[in-house]
């Protein structure tokens, strides 16, 4: 990457102005990268952290995650690692094993794993030597895909060059191990057709898994995502000293080190345009910010608007939100310590009911013993989300505020009785309690109708593009892979190193930044 940093400031054609809009894990993934290759970096921030959906807020001595509280992708060759060495940096987190409890409405519970033989004895141990042919699928499918997502390449592809590389890439890919070429038969059929004539636990269990890392279960997941995603426990799960916020603040700091900017309580309004490219950004507050390349870490329809007449007509007639997109509720408490049971695990999926939404599914994140920033003595810090639909919230509020704070309470209610499944009186031992609708996202995130989650990966073609039009671009859970923190970096690294591409492409540099960026992973 030193090689990258010195050919990126060799000429001055490639100091060019870019503007990032929105400090989420996407945003500063490509800032950081950028930064460091010698390009001029601003991020505008509208909020007075950074983190997005996968921010930390404090309230009378605790820290909580806004939304996101599982951080995985840092085992050796995993995204997340790969990033640190790109960047030459150090997570201040620690490996968490085991990496979450699922406990099932008949009282099952499932413990998952990071360590390979754990897993498959505990899988074993619930679902018995039957369902071994559904996890061997699983794991070998998903560790195909994760070596392939590390190569960064450009699905889907936009242009004859980026085809052309695809095709090269997946000719090498599919060369170096032939059997590779199985996974295609899994390219459009959900994941549910591995699961025929498996016990309904399996697949209850799976539907459970895949609802918070695909946003829909197996009928609808798509079975090379859903393979992939159910394999996140494995791919090297951290807890964040100081919480998941932490992870953020980690690249903003990388990217002020590499000399670019980050400007907090800064809303973007507007992307200015002459002769149909991108040449500033304005915000809320009249200030004007020069760019030629601007990447939008933002909601697609919230794009639109900044595009106004120069935003594609497919991005103009977007819906704010896709018809199966997802809400969510949340709950932060934080309770006394001495209630939590002896060697509890950190993470835990609540299964009450079906269907899973509207409370029937609750996840629960606690903060580390060890992490003392989290929550005053003797006390720890809680978060807990479900799957909500939107357009239920918005419509009490704009019709009967008074039922939509009876829901509120409702809700609350219930996912606190979910929790008291595996910390009994946890009503008892709460100190503070909050909560958050739909609503409180749109208002602290900027997401419109408090839309999370991305896209539901129903199929490998349902994302955005990132280049959205000539110097603009598009990075976050709406491009490809998707939601999680660990999918939304790699959509960073992947919109860098296509932007890099195409200053390679446009000034014909001697010494390919992207060939020197790809590089650094091998080492």
């Amino acid at each position: 990457m030193s090689c990258l940093l010195a050919a990126g400031r060799s000429r001055e054609k490639t100091k060019m102005k870019v503007i990032i809009i929105g400090a989420g894990i996407g945003g500063l993934t490509v800032a950081s990268l950028l930064a460091k290759a010698g390009l001029d970096v601003t991020v505008l921030e509208a909020n007075k952290y950074v983190g997005g959906c996968a921010a930390t807020f404090s309230v009378d001595g605790y820290r909580f995650d806004v939304g996101a509280t599982v951080a995985g992708g840092f085992a050796e060759n995993a995204p997340m690692n790969l990033l640190s060495k790109w960047l030459d940096i150090s997570w201040d987190a620690r490996f968490v094993e085991p990496v979450m409890q699922v406990h099932l409405p008949d009282g099952t519970q499932i413990v998952r794993y990071s360590d390979a033989e754990s897993w498959r004895w505990e899988r074993k141990r619930v679902f018995g030597e039957k369902a071994e042919n559904f996890w061997r699928w699983q794991e070998q499918t998903a560790e195909e895909l994760w070596a392939f997502a590390t190569m960064l390449p450009s699905w889907r592809p936009q242009s004859f060059r980026e085809a052309k590389e695809l095709a090269s890439l997946l000719a090498k890919f599919v060369a170096d191990k032939p059997k590779r070429i199985w996974l295609l038969s899994d390219a459009f059929r959900p994941v549910s057709s591995h699961l025929v004539g498996l016990p309904l636990m399996l697949r209850l269990f799976v539907d459970a898994q895949l609802l918070i890392s695909a946003q829909c279960t197996s009928e609808r997941a798509n079975a090379l995502y859903g393979a992939a995603s159910l394999h996140l426990p494995r791919s090297g799960v951290v807890h964040f000293r100081g919480g998941m916020g932490t992870l953020a603040q980690t690249l903003a700091d990388a990217v002020e080190h590499y000399g670019g900017r980050l400007i907090y309580n800064c809303q973007a309004k507007r992307i200015v345009f002459e002769r149909n490219s991108p040449v500033a950004v304005e915000t809320v507050d009249g200030s004007i910010f020069p760019a030629e390349i601007v990447v939008a870490n933002i909601a697609p329809s919230s794009l639109a608007k900044m595009l106004g007449e120069f935003a594609p007509k497919w991005l103009r007639n977007l819906k704010p939100f896709p018809d199966d997109g997802w809400g969510a509720f949340v709950v932060y408490a934080g309770v006394e310590a001495s209630a939590i049971p002896k060697n509890f695990c950190t993470h835990h999926q609540i299964v009450v009911a079906k269907p899973l939404p509207e409370g029937n599914s609750v996840f629960l994140s606690l903060s580390p013993e060890w992490d003392e920033t989290r929550a005053p003595k003797g006390y720890r810090a809680i978060t807990m989300s479900a799957h909500t639909n939107l357009l239920t919230w918005w419509k009490l509020l704009q019709e009967d505020k008074r039922a939509y704070e009876q829901r509120k309470r409702e809700f609350t209610e219930k996912m606190l009785c979910a929790a008291e499944r595996v910390i009994p009186n946890l009503k008892d031992a709460i100190s503070i309690l909050l909560s958050g609708t739909p609503i409180t996202f749109q208002r602290y995130t900027l997401r419109p109708f408090g839309w999370v989650g991305g896209f539901p990966q129903t199929s490998l073609f349902r994302s955005f593009n990132p280049r959205i039009c000539d110097g603009v671009w598009l990075v976050g859970d709406s491009i490809f892979p998707g939601q999680s923190t660990t999918a939304v970096a790699l959509g960073g690294m992947r919109v860098a190193s296509a932007i890099l591409k195409d200053l390679d492409f446009r000034f014909t540099l001697k010494s390919s930044l992207f060939e020197q960026f790809k590089s650094t992973s091998r080492r």
